[in-house]
């Protein structure tokens, strides 16, 4: 009888097939795959940004005076060879001085004349404080209305003999001037009374106090508000010689003309 073999069991392919897949995988992810997993790192936050918010009053004082004051008064206001030290001159003097355009200088002057102001209303109450920080000083006055007559007796006695009957201005000795009061405002009239900008001579509060302050600055205002050239043109208020002379030449300039036209009448 013959002897049947059993039949041999070949090996199965699905192995070799999962093989052949693993290996195209591979080859299609590249050197991606092959590289070492990257160790993980704690996650880092946002980065904090410095928030810049709008300058202070106090920062804003401190730009505007280095500046345009430093060059010249010196960076802690102790004064230079060009300008004066500001330390203890007060908020008023800070303040009259700036608001009436007569500083910053543009250039070296004998006298500063009455400008428009380089600063607006906030920058000059921020430089002002920063400026009072150097030490004491007169304050700015609080002015309030005062009484007409007693004002008028005041100004004639302390004002008008520099600054003239009705306020126009005069000129002093050596080039100053006593300027015309027609463009002060109430607060700038007291503080120059309480500093003595210029030549004008200071009055402290033991001198005049700050209700004779009130009624001065109550007499100029009314001054500004009056029409003081009634007459006519004021010819620069140069006064009545100077005014007498220019009727002169006007009245000949005008006899001359009319001569010459009855002459030419005449000759037709």
């Amino acid at each position: 009888m013959r002897r049947i073999r059993p039949a041999t069991r070949l090996p199965s392919a699905r192995p070799h097939r999962m093989l052949a897949a693993g290996t195209v995988l591979l080859l299609a992810a590249g050197p991606a795959a092959l590289a070492p997993a990257p160790t993980p790192t704690p996650t880092a936050g946002p980065t904090p940004t410095a928030t810049t918010g709008p300058a202070g009053p106090a920062d804003r004082g401190s730009r505007l005076y280095l500046e345009s004051c430093a060059s010249c008064h010196g960076p802690q206001g102790q004064g230079t060879q060009l300008g004066p030290s500001l330390i203890d001159v007060g908020a008023a003097s800070v303040d009259f001085q700036v608001s009436t355009g007569r500083m910053p200088l543009t250039h070296k002057v004998q006298e500063a004349r009455r400008e428009e102001p380089a600063f607006s209303a906030d920058d000059i109450a921020a430089l002002v404080d920063h400026v009072s920080s150097f030490g004491g000083g007169p304050q700015i006055p609080r002015v309030a209305p005062g009484n007409l007559g007693s004002g008028r007796e005041l100004f004639a006695a302390n004002c008008a003999p520099c600054h003239g009957a009705t306020g126009a201005g005069a000129v002093l000795t050596n080039g100053w001037i006593a300027p015309p009061l027609d463009r002060a405002t109430p607060v700038q009239v007291a503080e120059a009374i309480r500093v003595g900008p210029g030549l004008m001579p200071v009055f402290p509060s033991q001198v005049l106090t700050d209700a004779q302050v009130n009624d001065l600055t109550t007499y100029v205002g009314r001054l500004r508000s009056e029409r003081l050239d009634r007459g006519g043109n004021p010819l620069g208020r140069l006064g009545p010689s100077a005014e007498g002379l220019v009727a002169w030449l006007v009245t000949v300039v005008f006899l001359v003309g009319a001569v010459r036209w009855l002459g030419r009448r005449a000759g037709q």
